[in-house]
């Protein structure tokens, strides 16, 4: 499932953050790689360490949590603090899959990456190519969103970052750990929650038919979930 999740960050928001992180020191971007990924890859990257990373980390996460939507979608357990990425004119990132478990460097935190994150920090008028690219059953799907806006998939895809012809394309990209491992699980739960959302701006919260479904909703939650 990809889910598009608009506006997780105020345009202010987005200056805000690429104040923190535009000038700061930039890295090869190949410094949180896997053996695949380096191979493939080709574009700069802010140390996690930076203090202008975990600044403006923080800015990211503090978002997050007030998106609904991005709650619903992934039923966050863990969420590996952002990390920032350039696409200069020639860089890509050729077709990978994501690592199944991300280490944060010098400490015991870990997760297993179910879904991997995308948040842009440039507008598409700003660049040409470097549109993400995620594999499914239906084909590939190139996702090139404007400037806050977040793009949400399975880290089991296959994906890629087309070549970038002009410009500059600065993101953020993240990776969660959710409650619910499966994917089909966490789509049946999202359809469920948007429902009874919709049902319940229609009905009232109070009605018969929206508590119904709220109770489904909660006991395939519990059913499923790892926590």
């Amino acid at each position: 499932m990809l889910l598009h999740v608009p506006e997780v960050l105020s345009k202010a928001e987005v200056a805000r953050v690429r104040a923190l992180i535009d000038g700061a020191p930039w890295v090869d971007g190949n410094v949180t790689s896997g053996a695949q990924s380096a191979l493939a890859k080709k574009n700069t990257q802010l140390p996690e360490e930076s203090a202008a990373a975990r600044e403006a980390g923080g800015i990211v996460l503090d978002a997050l949590q007030k998106k609904p939507l991005f709650v619903a979608g992934a039923l966050p357990l863990k969420v590996f603090p952002p990390l920032f990425n350039r696409y200069g004119v020639g860089d890509k990132f050729d077709t990978h899959v994501d690592n199944a478990v991300r280490m944060r460097r010098d400490s015991d935190f870990r997760i297993r990456s179910d879904l991997s994150a995308t948040l842009f920090l440039s507008e598409p008028a700003d660049y040409d190519g470097g549109e993400l690219s995620v594999e499914d059953t239906f084909g590939v799907h190139q996702v090139k969103l404007a400037a806050g806006d977040l793009i949400l998939y399975p880290a089991s895809s296959l994906h890629f970052v087309t070549p970038i012809t002009r410009g500059e394309r600065v993101s953020s990209f993240f990776w969660i750990q959710s409650m619910i491992r499966d994917d089909a699980k966490r789509a049946l739960l999202l359809q469920t929650d948007l429902a009874v959302q919709t049902l319940a701006a229609e009905l009232g919260q109070g009605h018969a038919q929206v508590v119904s479904l709220t109770g489904v909703y909660h006991n395939l939650l519990r059913m499923w979930a790892e926590v």
